[in-house]
Order: structure tokens, then C-alpha cells, then sequence
């Protein structure tokens, strides 16, 4: 069972322990999106951008498994492509946060004291306004695309990131063999680098899979309201976007499926992040 918790400008998943076969489940799921991503052009069987006027808003048949959108294009390559540039843009927001997030979470922790003190007073300002918000700020700044829509839900969920690792660098930093590499004269930027930060990883990497999932869904948001992707693009939000007109006239599918993908895939991230972060933390 997933829940979603709220913890400043975004949300963090938890999820009590699933059975065996549902992490196997969405593990599998997630390798089908990313060979999706990876073998798109092969796998579609058609020009996701292609449109014909002819089959407008047609029902799923063995021509068209999933059916067509508003202009002919066939959903199902749609989905297809998606899935390479909703993948590569959540992991890219999520690098861009993790740079941040870890470089400030372990000088807070490392520094204490005034560093400390500012560092945190930063991030409480960064995570005093809703993230989306904070996003529509940047965009409105430098304009919308897909570049400004990743680095400015990057800068929203770094705050998370950074309080995330200063919480667990601090627990780190209490070991004894810190005090013990300090007595032998090792500097502290190459104890950090070479012995803290290591093992501060297989805590963060399960973290870091569960945000994946909240920042594919947040990115789908901004598609969605057009601050991000643009047409003729078949990243996920943007298709849910662009078949919400034919909701109206009672035709859901160009707008549910693509939304039904995007539920299913950060779920399963969640399910796998999560179980992940158990099997390294004992490892640790």
C-alpha cells in the first residue's frame, strides 16, 4: 500500500512493505518503460507525430491498439516515445537536485554552526512556497521549455534533498572512524569525498528512487499546463493536455491512457524505492 506524505514543496511516498511479487511486478514494469524509452523507434508502430485526418478519435481495433487522438496520431507509438522524454526529463531534475540537495545537506552537516544556520534558513525559504509555484516563477523569468521547467522543479526539490542528507550525513558524521581519520591528519574535504559520502549512498539511493516517481509526476504537471514540453512532443503530461478536448465529447482515451501510465510508473517506483532503501540500509 503506497501513501503520499507532504514534507515542504513536494511529496515524499512511503509504502509498507509489499509482498514479493509486487516488487517483482513493478520492477518489471519500470523495465518495460525503460526499453519503451530506449527502443522506441523500433517499437512503435508508427510516427508518433504522424497525423491522419481520416481517423480522428477512432477506437482501439488490431490497426490502432489503444486508438487515436484528435489528429489521427496513433496513441500507442505516442506512449511509446513518451517514455523517453518523461524518463530522461525526471532523472535529469532529479540529478540536478541531487547535486544541490547533497552538496548543502553535507556542508550544513560537515560546517555546523553559523554554515549551519544559513543553510537551513535558505532551504526553509525555498520551502516556503508550494513548489509548483516556486516552478512558475523561474519560468516566468526565463521563459518556458523543457530545460526551465527540469531546473526549476530541480531547485524546488532540492531543499528536500538537502535536509534528507544532512539528517543522515549527521548520523554519519558521528561514527568513530571520522574522529579516527581526523586524528591521522586526513583533510576534511578527502575524508567527506573518499569515506563519508560513500556511505551516506545506499540510504539516499532508495530515497532518491522514490522522488523519481513524485518528479516524473510534478514534471507532467507542468506539461500539462504548458510551461514545459510543447507540441508536437508525446511526453506523457502533454499528451493528457492535449486529450482532455475530447473528454468533453465522451472520448477518454487520449487523455486516460497516457494518465494511466504515468500512475502506473510512480507507483512502481514507489514500490521499488522503497524496497530498495530496506534491502541497502540493512546491506549498510
Amino acid at each position: 500500500m503506497v501513501t503520499i506524505e507532504a514534507h515542504g514543496p513536494v511529496a515524499v511516498a512511503t509504502t509498507r512493505k509489499a509482498a514479493p511479487w509486487v516488487f517483482y511486478l513493478c520492477l518489471g514494469l519500470l523495465g518495460l518503460a525503460v526499453v519503451a524509452a530506449v527502443l522506441a523507434d523500433w517499437l512503435a508502430p508508427y510516427d508518433p507525430s504522424a497525423t491522419d485526418f481520416s481517423a480522428l478519435y477512432q477506437q482501439p481495433s488490431a490497426a490502432h491498439w489503444f486508438g487515436t487522438d484528435q489528429l489521427g496520431r496513433d496513441i500507442l507509438s505516442r506512449v511509446i516515445h513518451g517514455a523517453r522524454p518523461s524518463l530522461l526529463g525526471a532523472i535529469a531534475l532529479l540529478a540536478f537536485a541531487t547535486a544541490v540537495g547533497v552538496l548543502i545537506g553535507t556542508v550544513a552537516a560537515w560546517k555546523r554552526g553559523w554554515v549551519d544556520t544559513l543553510l537551513a534558513r535558505v532551504t526553509d525559504v525555498m520551502f516556503a512556497f508550494p513548489g509548483l509555484l516556486f516552478v512558475v516563477l523561474v519560468i516566468a523569468v526565463f521563459d518556458r521549455g523543457p530545460a526551465t521547467a527540469v531546473i526549476g522543479m530541480g531547485l524546488a526539490f532540492a531543499p528536500v534533498i538537502a535536509k534528507f542528507t544532512r539528517s543522515i550525513a549527521l548520523e554519519e558524521m558521528a561514527r568513530p572512524y571520522v574522529d579516527a581519520y581526523r586524528l591521522q591528519g586526513v583533510g576534511s574535504v578527502e575524508l567527506c569525498v573518499r569515506c563519508v559520502l560513500p556511505n551516506l549512498f545506499p540510504t539516499l539511493i532508495g530515497y532518491l528512487v522514490v522522488l523519481f516517481g513524485e518528479g516524473l509526476m510534478s514534471l507532467a504537471a507542468l506539461n500539462f499546463l504548458g510551461f514545459g514540453a510543447q507540441p508536437p512532443s508525446s511526453e506523457w503530461g502533454l499528451m493528457v493536455q492535449e486529450g482532455r478536448g475530447g473528454v468533453i465529447q465522451g472520448i477518454v482515451g487520449p487523455a486516460l491512457i497516457p494518465g494511466l501510465v504515468i500512475a502506473v510508473v510512480v507507483v512502481a517506483t514507489n514500490v521499488v524505492g522503497v524496497r530498495l532503501s530496506d534491502k541497502l540500509a540493512v546491506k549498510a
